[in-house]
C-alpha cells in the first residue's frame, strides 16, 4: 500500500527506541508506523579503547563497517538502545574524540538509512488506531512514488477573542467541501455549533479536529496569535491541549525575535503559517508569487493583491467592530462575526491554493527527504543530500559543531556600471552559475585537498589556491541529478518542480560558506566565488576582444552594448552567446581536463538602457538601472533596485520615477510634467500618495540608540496593529496615518522624495530639478 510521509518522531520505551512515521495512504486513510531503530553515531576505530574506558550512563554495542571519514581512517559504529544513551554518550566523547554523525536524530537516521523520500511503500498488517486510521507495526517500508500535497487533507483556522484575549468568541475551520464555526452564543446560526460557554466551545472544537484528522493545519499568524490564545484557554478550563495523532499536549515555542518564527509540535500533524511562508524570502521567488506586491504581510493586503478579495471587516477599528458584533448578541450580529471568521479561514486556504505554496514545499521535502517543518532550513537540506550520497560511497560526515569564521567569504565580481543611457543593451546570464562552477571544476568537501602537493598534475587548482581531486566528487554528483531532473520538470511544464530544484541548488554555496555547515571550510567557499569573479572577468574580456562594449557586470551576468537596431542586436546576442559558450568548452577541457558545465544565456535585450549616477557619488551604483524590454509585442519598463520598486518610499515617488523615466525614454519633454507634479503636491491632491510605509524590526522599546521616524510615529499610536508603520511628514514631525493633527510637510517630500530622484536622471540629459520648477514658479509672478 502506497503512502505519503508527513511528520516524524521517535521515542524510547522499554529499554528501545521506535521511529513514528506518521502521513496519509493513496485511499485516503492516516496512518502510522512503528519501527524499531537503535540510534548510533560513528567513531574512529583507533579511539574505541577511549570509548570503552569511558564513563557513560548506558553500554553500547560495537559494529564493524567499511566505511571511512575524510582522512580515509576506519570508522566503528556505537549502538545505543535509547536515545538518552545515545545523546549521553556523545556529550561525554566528543569532548575527548572525533564523533561521526552524531547530530542526526533517529528518526533523520532511519530515513537516510532506507533511502526514503516522501513516498512510501507499506507491506504489513493495518490495524485500527485510537486516533489514526490504520497502524502498521513494524512493516516493510520501501521508496515510492507519491501525489504530494494532492493526497493530503489541508485544515485552516482562525479565532475570535476579545481585544485582551480574555474571552472566546468563536473557532471557525475550512477546507475543501468542509466549513464549521463554533460559538459561544444562545443562537441557532447557519453553519455555527453553537455552545454554552468557552469549556463546551473548546471540547466541540477538539472533537472535529480530531475527526477531521488533518495531515496540515494552517492560519495567519496561526501559532503566535492562535495558538497561544487556544493554549492558555485549555489550561484556563483544565483540558489536555492534545489535539494530535496520539495523547500528547502541543508544545508551543514562542519566538521573539521578528526574524525567526515561532513554531508548534503537534503530534502527528505539521503546523505551516501562511504568514510565515508568504514572507519567506526564498518561497516568495515562488512560480506564482514572485509579481505580488505587498503594502504589508496584512491578510487584507496579501488576499487583497493576490485574491482580489479582502476580510469582510477591515480599517483599523476592526477589533471594536468585532467586540461589538458578539456583545450585541443578536442573531444577525453573531451571524456577522461568524462570516467574518470563516471568511478569514477561507481567505488564509485561498491564498495556499493560488500560490500553490504548500505544493512546493511538498517537491522540496520530495526531492531532500525531509518532513515540511525542516524545509526552511537550507542546511538541513543539504545535510539529507549529501549524507545519504556519502554513506553510499562509504564515507561518514563530521558532527556538525559551530566554528567562527576568521576572514569574511569574498563576493562575486562587480564591474562598477558606467552611467549613462544606451542603445540596444544584451543582457547575458550565466544560467546557476555557482553550481554550474560546483560541478565544472569539482568543489567539494571531500574532494578538497588540504596541503596539496603542487606537483600533483590531477589536481585542479581554484583562483584562490584551494586544490580538489578531479574524480567526481558527492556535491557535482548530487547537482548533475538535479539538474538533470530540473531539465525533465522544465520540459514537462511541471514549473514548481524546476523552481523547487532551483531553490535547492542555489542554496549550496550558501550552505557551504555557513559556519554551522557540518563541512564549513573557507578555501571552499571562497574557491566558488574566486572562480566566479574569474570566469566573469574572462567573459567581459573576450567579449570585448569581439569589439563590443561591456557597460556593466555582477555576480553573474554581463550587459553588452550593441549600439545598432532591435533585430540585428537579437542577432549580434545569439551570435556572442553561442561563441562564450563554445570558449568555454574547449577553455576548461585543455586546461582542467574537465567537461564544462557553464552557459552563458542570452536572457533580454533593453531597447534603451538608463543606468543613473548615485545620489552623493561620482560613481554610478550596483544593481540599479532602468530600461525598455519588449513583452509579447509591448515595449515595458523594467526597474532595477531603483526607488519605483523599493518598499522604502511613497507611492508619488514611485510613480513620479516611472513616469519621468518613460517620457525620457520616450523622447518626451519633461518640464511640464515636473511642474505640474509638483504643484499637486504643493495643493494637496496627492495626499494619500505621501504615506510612509516601514516596518519594525523589533520591539518599541529597544530602539534606544537611535529613533528612525517610524519608530516616532509608532510611539504615538495607542496600540501596534502591525509592523508595518503608515505615517506622514509634518511640520510637526511624524505621525502617524491614524492620528495625523499636523499640516503634511509639502516642502519635505518635494525636497526629500521628488527632487532626489528628479535629478539623478535629469543630470544624464543636460538638465536641472530647481531650474524646471523656478522657471514655473517666475512665470506666476509674471
Amino acid at each position: 500500500m502506497k503512502g505519503i510521509i508527513t511528520y516524524l518522531d521517535s521515542v524510547s520505551e522499554g529499554g528501545k527506541t521506535y521511529v513514528h512515521v506518521y502521513g496519509r495512504l493513496s485511499n485516503g486513510k492516516s496512518f502510522l508506523c512503528v519501527k524499531e531503530f537503535s540510534p548510533y553515531f560513528y567513531i574512529r576505530e583507533s579511539d574505541l579503547g577511549v570509548a570503552r574506558r569511558a564513563k557513560l550512563e548506558e553500554g553500547f554495542e560495537v559494529e564493524k563497517t567499511e566505511k571511512r571519514n575524510k582522512n580515509l581512517e576506519g570508522v566503528a559504529k556505537l549502538v545505543f538502545k535509547t536515545k538518552r544513551g545515545f545523546s549521553s554518550a556523545y556529550k561525554v566523547l566528543h569532548k575527548v574524540i572525533d564523533v561521526y554523525e552524531a547530530d542526526l536524530s533517529p528518526q533523520q537516521r532511519f530515513m537516510i538509512d532506507n533511502d526514503l523520500y516522501l513516498g512510501i511503500e507499506i507491506e504489513g498488517e493495518c490495524e485500527i488506531g485510537e486516533r489514526v486510521d490504520c497502524v502498521f507495526v513494524e512493516p516493510k517500508l520501501k521508496p515510492a512514488d507519491s501525489e504530494g500535497a494532492k493526497q493530503v487533507k489541508l485544515l485552516s483556522i482562525d479565532t475570535e477573542s476579545d481585544k485582551g484575549n480574555n474571552k472566546l468568541f468563536c473557532i471557525g475551520l475550512y477546507s475543501q467541501d468542509f466549513k464549521r464555526i463554533f460559538m459561544v452564543t444562545n443562537h441557532k446560526i447557519k453553519d455555527v455549533v453553537a455552545c454554552k460557554d468557552e469549556r463546551e466551545c473548546l471540547v466541540k472544537f477538539r472533537e472535529e479536529l480530531l475527526r477531521f484528522d488533518p495531515d496540515i493545519i494552517t492560519g495567519w499568524s496561526v501559532v503566535d496569535f492562535d495558538f497561544v490564545l487556544l493554549k492558555q484557554l485549555f489550561e484556563k478550563h483544565k483540558l489536555d491541549f492534545d489535539l494530535g495523532r496520539n495523547n500528547k499536549n502541543c508544545r508551543i515555542r514562542i519566538e521573539s525575535d521578528f526574524f525567526r518564527d515561532s513554531s508548534i509540535d503537534v503530534p502527528g500533524r505539521q503546523v505551516l503559517d501562511a504568514l510565515a511562508l508568504i514572507r519567506d524570502p526564498i518561497l516568495r521567488d515562488a512560480p506564482l508569487l514572485r509579481s505580488a506586491k505587498f503594502d504589508s504581510f496584512s491578510l487584507q493586503d496579501v488576499s487583497s493583491s493576490l485574491l482580489n478579495e479582502t476580510k469582510t471587516i477591515k480599517g483599523k477599528s476592526r477589533h471594536k467592530e468585532i467586540e461589538k458584533l458578539y456583545y450585541a448578541n443578536t442573531s444577525s450580529s453573531h451571524a456577522k462575526l461568524a462570516r467574518y471568521n470563516l471568511q478569514d479561514c477561507r481567505l488564509v486556504y485561498e491564498i495556499l491554493r493560488k500560490t500553490k505554496l504548500i505544493e512546493l514545499a511538498f517537491e522540496r521535502a520530495r526531492l531532500t527527504g525531509l518532513t515540511l517543518d525542516r524545509l526552511r532550513g537550507s542546511i538541513v537540506a543539504f545535510d539529507s543530500l549529501y549524507i545519504r550520497e556519502a554513506t553510499k560511497r562509504g564515507f561518514v560526515s563530521p558532527t556538525t559543531s559551530y566554528k567562527q569564521k576568521e576572514r569574511r567569504i569574498t563576493g562575486g565580481f562587480v564591474l562598477s556600471p558606467k552611467e549613462g543611457i544606451y542603445k540596444s543593451v544584451a543582457v547575458l546570464d550565466f544560467k546557476s552559475l555557482y553550481p554550474s562552477i560546483i560541478r565544472t571544476f569539482n568543489i567539494d568537501p571531500l574532494s578538497y585537498v588540504d596541503r596539496p602537493n603542487k606537483k600533483e598534475k590531477q589536481l585542479i587548482i581554484a583562483p584562490n589556491g584551494a586544490a580538489f581531486k578531479n574524480s567526481e566528487g558527492v556535491l557535482p554528483e548530487i547537482i548533475a541529478k538535479l539538474a538533470a531532473a530540473r531539465e525533465k520538470a522544465k520540459k514537462e511544464k511541471d514549473f514548481l518542480k524546476s523552481h523547487a530544484i532551483k531553490i535547492i541548488m542555489n542554496s549550496f554555496f550558501g550552505v557551504l560558506a555557513s559556519p554551522s555547515c557540518r563541512y564549513f571550510n573557507l578555501n571552499i567557499a571562497n574557491a566558488i566565488t574566486s572562480f566566479g569573479r574569474f570566469i566573469i572577468k574572462l567573459t567581459a574580456q573576450k567579449i570585448e576582444e569581439k569589439g563590443y562594449k561591456v557597460i556593466y557586470s555582477d555576480t553573474d551576468s554581463v550587459f553588452v552594448e550593441f549600439k545598432t537596431d532591435e533585430r540585428k542586436a537579437l542577432a549580434k546576442a545569439e551570435e556572442l552567446q553561442r561563441y562564450i559558450n563554445d570558449f568555454y568548452k574547449s577553455f576548461v577541457r585543455e586546461r582542467y581536463s574537465r567537461e564544462s558545465y557553464l552557459f552563458l544565456e542570452f536572457e533580454k535585450l533593453y531597447l534603451v538602457l538608463m543606468i543613473p549616477p548615485t545620489r552623493g557619488r561620482e560613481q554610478a551604483a550596483k544593481k540599479r538601472y532602468a530600461g525598455i524590454v519588449r513583452r509579447q509585442g509591448k515595449e515595458v519598463l523594467e526597474v532595477v533596485g531603483l526607488e519605483a520598486i523599493r518598499g522604502d518610499w511613497t507611492d508619488a515617488a514611485k510613480e513620479f520615477q516611472r513616469e519621468l523615466l518613460l517620457r525620457i525614454f520616450r523622447g518626451e519633454k519633461v518640464e511640464r510634467f515636473i511642474r505640474e507634479y509638483v504643484s499637486k503636491i504643493k495643493q494637496g491632491k496627492m495626499d494619500d500618495k505621501l504615506v510612509y510605509r516601514k516596518a519594525l524590526r523589533k520591539a518599541l522599546d529597544e530602539y534606544t540608540k537611535t529613533t528612525p521616524p517610524h519608530v516616532k510615529a509608532a510611539r504615538q499610536l495607542d496600540k501596534l496593529e502591525t509592523n508595518v508603520i503608515e505615517y506622514f511628514q509634518t511640520i510637526a514631525g511624524p505621525e502617524p496615518v491614524q492620528k495625523l493633527r499636523h499640516k503634511i510637510d509639502y516642502e519635505h517630500y518635494i525636497n526629500k522624495q521628488i527632487k532626489v530622484i528628479a535629478e539623478q536622471i535629469l543630470s544624464l540629459i543636460g538638465k536641472d530639478f530647481d531650474s524646471i520648477v523656478r522657471n514655473s514658479t517666475q512665470k506666476k509672478l509674471f
